[in-house]
């Protein structure tokens, strides 16, 4: 019984259970590196600096006007809320000293 079966796709006898036949790897190749020659962040700070800055340069035009128009607008608002709210303002809009 532990003699192996036929493969039904190819009929190529794989082994028994537990031994498929399968050759031994030949000729494998390892390659390691030295703790004490790894450097993971070996120009992490420069790249940060540079990337940061070609980043923020490429969505500046996205993130500045909106940021202005909106500015502008509340400090226009703010201006216009204490002229209402002064006596030339409550005046000038026709209402009671």
């Amino acid at each position: 019984m532990g003699a192996g079966s036929i493969d039904p796709k190819n009929g190529v006898f794989m082994g028994g259970w537990g031994n498929f036949g399968c050759p031994t790897p030949q000729r494998i190749a390892t390659y390691s590196l030295s703790p004490n020659r790894q450097r993971p962040l070996a120009g992490a700070f420069n790249a940060a600096i540079f990337n940061t800055f070609r980043r923020c340069k490429a969505q500046v035009l996205y993130v500045v006007p909106p940021f202005v128009a909106a500015y502008a607008a509340m400090n226009w608002a703010i201006e216009r809320n204490h002229y209402l709210q002064s006596k030339p303002g409550r005046l000038a809009e026709g209402g009671d000293e």
